[in-house]
């Protein structure tokens, strides 16, 4: 009787979770918030909680801010000194918007915005575990990536195609490309059990496209019911078994190309493993969405991933939507509107429930170009706000004191860059970096410290140096050995679907500013650079100051830069080591 009244008590509570929770909510889309001062939407949102607290937004950031912070967030690159210099002087009142839509047609946008995706597809180019064997051809699925962002692919084709590329477009090889997402995760070939393959890659399949694409920790149920959401364990196999039949444990031939991807298999049955043990089969179930999720109300007849494609892009499916606008403001601002990688119970619940809202029902209202969507958000007084007091903020103090956590979003949030913006910038500024796109992941030399623990051809440098100094998004990704410099900052391991980085400040960051070969050699390339552009020590100074920092130095600043670096500029790199330590550098405004 006890357990009996134990799962009846469960029942009960999952009942009454589907009725109330939030993101299970269906979706409807709110109305704009009467705003005299502000006409952006999304600002209407946004003022609309600061009014009671007596706040209205920020003033907007400086136009040298604005270019800095809009090219890093677009590109993941800083502006050239002439660009800004260009939009400073720009007196058309379209120069912000021109510089928008001019920013994301850079090849450069897909390139950064990429790595967002891959984090959340826990992409690499190695199996993982013991072993870690390479996979050659799984790069493609990185260059598909950056391509469809750059051609701006519609967002539910974006996510269709790496669900049932293969099935929505079974001539195209590149839409079969795209199903490497399902396969990016972990694998162990050299398992002794087939059956214990296939049974952790398709869980591992399952619980990915649970908390990547829906915002639920949906593998939690694949041994017994979900202990805090309303997801059964029978649920999870439902899920589990749109992709049963169709898993193929080797690599397919797509015309020219050999690739692990997906196909149309023949009908496999999928049993609800008992305990989640997979030498324990039990019931046999059907393809089937979970019920309290299915805001929808979808069916499926075949059981495809076809189906599921489309389901989970279906602009009813409330808590995908959500999760779509959610993640993309947290890539804008920062933060997201509520917890990313968990809209169940256990998540916190959206900071501006109504501006969520408004923001998934958006999407395909614009045609589901995410595009679009950038376009709209930066170009809000909410994103254009200043992070700092410049001095002419009357209620900066107000806004510190009743929302000392910009939950609100009273103001902007300064930010650092990840390790992969740093290393390009630091290239970037020196002249040295190499603009090449696609291919396979290359690899740069490793500190010595490092190679000397290496496995024989665990890390083969490549042999041509120009490769060394490609954007950070084309580097070989081994799970077992991530690149040091992105480690230090915080890359995660592509073990797991990554929704949202951690942020760390640690002594080993600092050491590595200031001591690594790389860094010291992106000094002398600055250096060099910013001599060969200019032969006067005085003018040195403050070209440095515009390639880091895209303004002028003050008097203060010039004074202690020029005493540093000598009369005749003979120590130039070592002023320029010093800047590429500063906190201005490492964080946008």
């Amino acid at each position: 009787m006890t357990v009996l009244r134990t799962l009846l008590l469960t029942l009960t509570a999952w009942s009454t979770l589907a009725e109330d929770h939030w993101s299970w909510q269906p979706l409807q889309r709110p109305a704009v918030p009467d705003d005299s001062r502000h006409t952006h939407p999304i600002d209407a949102f946004i003022t609309a909680q600061l009014r009671p607290h007596k706040l209205d937004l920020a003033p907007e950031a400086d136009r040298r801010t604005l270019i800095r912070r809009l090219s890093f967030n677009l590109t993941g690159l800083p502006p050239a000194p002439a660009e800004v210099e260009a939009f400073l002087k720009n007196p058309d009142s379209r120069a912000y918007d021109k510089l928008v839509d001019r920013l994301l047609a850079s090849p450069a946008y897909g390139e950064h915005w990429a790595q967002h995706w891959l984090d959340l597809a826990r992409f690499a180019e190695t199996d993982g575990f013991e072993h870690d064997k390479i996979r050659p051809n799984a790069w493609r699925y990185r260059d598909w990536v950056i391509n469809a962002l750059n051609a701006d692919l519609p967002y539910n084709q974006f996510v269709q195609q790496q669900i049932a590329g293969d099935l929505l477009h079974p001539k195209d090889p590149q839409a079969a490309i795209a199903t490497g997402f399902l396969l990016a995760g972990q694998d162990m070939p050299d398992i002794n059990l087939i059956a214990e393959r296939r049974h952790m890659i398709l869980n591992e399949m399952t619980g990915t496209v649970g908390s990547a694409l829906l915002g639920i920790t949906l593998g939690c149920a694949q041994c017994h019911d979900h202990k805090f959401d309303p997801v059964s364990q029978r649920e999870f196999y439902q899920m589990r078994a749109f992709f049963e039949s169709d898993l193929q444990l080797k690599e397919i031939k797509t015309g020219d190309l050999t690739i692990r991807a997906l196909r149309q298999g023949k009908p496999a049955a999928t049993h609800v493993m008992v305990r989640g043990d997979f030498r324990r089969p039990g019931e046999v179930v059907k393809a089937a969405f979970p019920k309290t999720i299915n805001t929808a109300k979808s069916q499926t007849t075949q059981g495809t991933r076809t189906e599921l494609a489309i389901w989970l892009t279906h602009s009813q499916n409330a808590t995908a939507m959500r999760l779509a606008a959610n993640r993309l403001w947290q890539q804008h601002f920062g933060r997201p509107l509520a917890t990313p990688e968990d809209f169940g119970t256990q998540g916190q619940p959206p900071t501006h429930p109504a501006l969520l809202d408004w923001l998934a029902t958006e999407l395909p209202r614009q045609k589901w170009s995410l595009k679009d969507m950038h376009r709209l958000i930066v170009t809000s007084a909410t994103w254009k706000q200043a992070s700092l007091n410049a001095g002419n903020d009357t209620h900066w103090k107000l806004r510190l004191q009743t929302d000392p956590e910009n939950l609100r979003w009273s103001r902007q949030d300064r930010r650092r860059l990840t390790g992969e913006m740093l290393r390009d910038t630091l290239l970037f500024n020196g002249g040295q970096l190499n603009r090449h796109r696609g291919g396979p992941g290359v690899r740069p030399p490793l500190p010595k410290e490092i190679t000397s623990t290496l496995l024989r051809n665990q890390w083969n440098v490549s042999p041509d140096t120009a490769d060394h100094r490609r954007r950070s998004v084309y580097l070989f990704a081994r799970r077992n050995l991530r690149f040091p410099f992105f480690d230090l900052f915080d890359r995660p391991a592509g073990a797991e679907s990554c929704s949202h980085r951690m942020t760390s400040t640690t002594a080993p960051q600092s050491l590595a500013l200031l001591n690594s070969e790389f860094v010291r050699q992106s000094a002398q390339h600055l250096a060099a650079r910013v001599a060969k552009e200019t032969p006067m020590t005085d003018e040195q100074v403050g070209r440095l100051y515009r390639h880091l920092f895209q303004r002028a130095p003050s008097e203060h600043e010039y004074a202690a830069a020029r005493a540093l670096a000598g009369l005749e500029g003979e120590h130039l790199t070592d002023l320029a080591l010093a800047l590429l330590n500063a906190n201005e550098l490492l964080y946008v405004d």
